[in-house]
């Protein structure tokens, strides 16, 4: 009786430990595979990883934070930079309506409008895919480049070294990690620490 008690409580503990280590799954890292998503963008349409394309620059963003504010033109020069050489920018706000407001589809397609993003603007409304890639700031940059069929994980963190300040930037992350898989070379800084506001997570959903 006692030996089954104790293989019950080992089963248990090692299930707890399973389920614990899923609940602490940090996303993805270098080198992973990314996974595709389908997301409605405020134009309306349907929004994937581009199987036309060499990879693409999915940020992680919002309309409220003020670093993404600092940042959006930034984000808008990249998409204009390498949208055509095969990188385009996705936009991805992930944070709940109801925490935040100002983050609603309705708010999204008035900013898009304001600022005229080039670029997809996607709503992550169930969270899901923030979860998978892991992003916990605003914003937050997983630069993807297409092996194959397949969408693998080269970059992750901040844009560059100076939200405050454009013209202060001394090194532009996204952009040399860019030139570095472009020439064929290996990503030479493959993450950094991004810099901005929390994820408003949905309640209850962390």
């Amino acid at each position: 009786m006692k030996k089954i008690q104790i293989g019950v409580m080992s089963f248990v503990l090692s299930m707890g430990l399973i389920v614990g280590a899923m609940a602490q799954n940090p996303g993805y890292k270098i080198g992973d595979k990314a996974a595709d998503f389908k997301l409605k963008s405020v134009d309306g349409s349907w929004v994937s990883l581009p199987n036309n394309a060499k990879g693409a620059i999915v940020i992680f963003t919002c309309n409220t934070c003020p670093y993404v504010v600092a940042y959006e033109d930034r984000m808008i020069d990249l998409h204009k930079k390498y949208a055509a050489k095969g990188y385009p920018v996705i936009a991805i706000n992930s944070n709940d309506d109801k925490v935040s407001p100002g983050d609603s589809f309705e708010k999204m397609k008035d900013r898009s409008k304001s600022k005229k993003f080039p670029y997809a603007y996607a709503y992550d409304k169930s969270q899901e895919v923030i979860k998978k890639y892991g992003a916990s700031r605003t914003p937050h940059v997983y630069l993807l480049h297409k092996e194959g069929n397949d969408f693998m994980v080269k970059y992750i963190g901040a844009i560059d070294n100076n939200y405050q300040d454009p013209t202060g930037v001394t090194e532009k992350y996204v952009e040399e990690a860019l030139d570095d898989l472009m020439n064929g070379r290996k990503v030479a800084v493959e993450s950094t620490k991004a810099i901005g506001c929390s994820i408003k997570w949905t309640k209850n959903a962390q």
